[in-house]
């Protein structure tokens, strides 16, 4: 569904102490890190959603929430119509697409396509 939210990531300079935190407030099961060169570990949530908790020392007490979109490209040009700001979308190799944005009153935001022939 356009814009539901698909995947969240919570920032952590502790990430055993968050995937913890998460693991006993929620349940969810974490596995090992996704990402050859971070700390990436991601949980399922429903059947079309996850989560993910990372090292950074950048933690601004927000999570990075995902929204779906059926076409990255266009979302992109709408998010400028309409007086947001947006990055490059990047691949994620065989899931999909995402990019990083702001809306019109400078939240951040970011959209995901799904897209199993993505690549860099």
């Amino acid at each position: 569904m356009t814009g539901e939210v698909v995947h969240f990531e919570v920032p952590a300079k502790d990430v055993d102490r968050a995937q913890r935190f998460y693991s006993e407030l929620f349940g969810w099961e974490f596995g090992p890190s996704q990402m050859p060169d971070m700390e990436y570990r991601m949980a399922r949530v429903t059947e079309n959603s996850g989560a993910a908790v990372f090292a950074s020392d950048d933690v601004t007490g927000h999570p990075n929430y995902y929204h779906d979109v059926p076409d990255i490209d266009a979302a992109l040009v709408k998010v400028r119509e309409l007086g947001g700001e947006t990055e490059d979308k990047m691949p994620v190799p065989t899931m999909g697409w995402f990019a990083a944005c702001k809306d019109s009153e400078g939240n951040a935001i970011h959209l995901w396509q799904a897209d199993s022939e993505a690549s860099m």
